[in-house]
């Protein structure tokens, strides 16, 4: 089987960078066309300049990095740098990027890519607020049809929200933009904090991280250290949730995951629960189904995978 192409779409973040790393620690079940910046955990800049920082740690300048939007369709940006740090990337000291930032828009980027490829061949992975691909859906209807599949991280249920009482940080962010992503048709796979908090570094976890002896492992480990401590405070958990690598982990790993085919809908008038995610998990409505909702993650194979690749780089 040839690697399979994917954009990571991507607002870095601590969890975001791990994701990054086990997709380019993966190139023979992996092309990464490119890496496109989105305005979420921390501003615009920051996120293009950590997607970066990313590329440089792995030892690939070579992966072009775009640039996005840098706010919602149709709010004010809401960040996150209670959790993630000034920078997005707190915890481990990297230098600042050499490789330079591509001059194409992201949005463009992603029109141009899945024009040019065969339909059915380009695989998006957003990894934060669904701006950029939903800019990239409104201004260029007829690329849906030639997406892959969308594997995503944002959204929860059961989990209920981590930002609101309702909603996921992703999801609310943009909610305009995750309603027209999720309205959209493509093949979609929703990775929600309902699989995400399973997937726990505890400290024999971020030990293996750290045993690896790398700059890769030793970075990893350290962006841990510093972004569970707001989990652990938060949940009273062992460990920091990974997000973000739950949407590499599937596409190298789909066996590790399971869920149910479903409705998932996204409020966005409500002043109570908006950017709430909610998913027909019971399938107790008439609304046909839209997303696989993933709610089980095999965590210690999730684990084992992510050590391994990391320990490539």
């Amino acid at each position: 089987m040839p690697p399979r192409n994917i954009i990571i779409d991507t607002d870095p973040g601590q969890d975001d960078a791990v994701a990054i790393l086990l997709a380019l620690a993966s190139p023979d079940e992996i092309e990464v066309l490119g890496i496109t910046a989105v305005a979420g955990n921390v501003p615009l800049p920051l996120t293009a300049k950590n997607a970066r920082i990313i590329c440089e740690l792995a030892g690939r300048p070579d992966v072009p990095v775009y640039a996005g939007c840098d706010a919602p369709i149709a709010r004010k940006l809401v960040t996150a740098e209670h959790v993630h740090g000034k920078t997005g990337l707190d915890g481990p000291d990297l230098p600042d990027p050499v490789m330079p930032l591509q001059d194409t828009h992201a949005v463009d980027f992603i029109i141009d890519t899945l024009r040019a490829h065969a339909p059915g061949t380009v695989t998006l992975c957003p990894l934060g607020p669904l701006t950029n691909i939903a800019t990239a859906f409104t201004r260029a209807p007829d690329i849906v049809t030639r997406v892959q599949e969308i594997v995503l991280m944002g959204g929860a249920y059961f989990e209920v929200g981590n930002i609101t009482p309702a909603a996921e940080f992703n999801i609310y962010v943009d909610p305009e933009a995750a309603d027209i992503v999720l309205k959209s048709g493509a093949p979609i796979v929703v990775m929600p904090l309902d699989v995400t908090h399973k997937a726990l570094v505890t400290k024999a976890r971020n030990d293996a991280f750290r045993a690896l002896d790398t700059p890769v492992g030793i970075a990893v480990a350290q962006m841990t250290d510093f972004f569970e401590r707001f989990d652990k405070e938060k949940y009273g958990s062992e460990g920091a949730p990974l997000h973000d690598p739950c949407v590499t982990a599937y596409i190298l790993r789909p066996d590790l995951f399971s869920g149910r085919h479903i409705n998932v809908t996204v409020e966005t008038t409500s002043d109570l629960t908006l950017g709430m995610t909610v998913a027909d998990w019971w399938r107790v409505t008439d609304r046909a189904p839209n997303a696989l909702f993933i709610g089980v993650i095999d965590a210690q194979g999730f684990f084992d995978l992510l050590t391994e690749r990391l320990a490539r780089l």
